[in-house]
């Protein structure tokens, strides 16, 4: 089976892991894995598999997780600033706990929240929490998250993140059908140096790129 160019660096791939009926591939420059695109669920499919997952906002186990992503929000900006919680999903513990912080944030979805004027805003943060394993195109997703952001801007970013000492068989994370993209932490360097970035924070599954 031909193996396709990265969709975030446009590297070469080459075979990294099958599956039962599915197959990986290796980025040869950023090291990212990514799920062949023939083995890609259909749209429909993908928002019935979401509407199954249990995302109550009001979750206290659930908000506890995101809590890396709010917690540095409130630190970092005040109820004046300008949010966008990207992939919001059909409910979104970041927008539950920044709203009842008094924050002002938005929600946009390509399934639940398909307003497409609040991608013609700019933003001083936006978050995009267990969202960025399901671009089927990071390239283009990551420079429109450039694009919405303002001057001294920050993107907040939970996903769990590919190396090479994870046995990637066992790997829990591979395994949902809609999680198509496992980034390196050479991807985020990638992505820092090329839509220009100032920093790059990586701590576990959360990541700040700052502008």
């Amino acid at each position: 089976m031909e193996t396709p160019p990265c969709p975030l660096c446009r590297a070469t791939t080459i075979l990294f892991h099958k599956q039962k009926e599915r197959i990986f591939v290796q980025c040869s420059n950023c090291c990212s894995v990514l799920l062949h695109p023939e083995f890609y669920i259909s749209p429909m499919d993908e928002a019935a598999h979401y509407r199954l997952h249990n995302n109550n906002p009001s979750d206290t186990n659930y908000q506890k997780f995101i809590s890396p992503v709010t917690k540095r929000i409130v630190q970092d900006f005040t109820v004046y600033d300008a949010g966008l919680d990207f992939g919001s999903g059909t409910g979104s513990a970041v927008v539950k706990v920044l709203e009842d912080n008094y924050y002002c944030i938005k929600q946009y979805d390509p399934f639940f929240h398909t307003d497409t004027t609040v991608l013609e805003q700019k933003y001083d943060y936006i978050t995009c929490t267990e969202v960025a394993e399901h671009f089927k195109n990071p390239y283009k997703e990551f420079e429109l998250l450039y694009k919405l952001l303002r001057p001294k801007g920050k993107l907040y970013i939970m996903t769990e993140l590919f190396n090479a000492e994870k046995d990637f068989a066992s790997w829990y994370y591979k395994n949902d059908p809609t999680h198509v993209f496992f980034y390196h932490k050479n991807a985020f360097g990638w992505i820092k140096d090329t839509f220009g970035y100032k920093s790059l924070h990586i701590e576990n599954r959360f990541v700040v790129l700052s502008l």
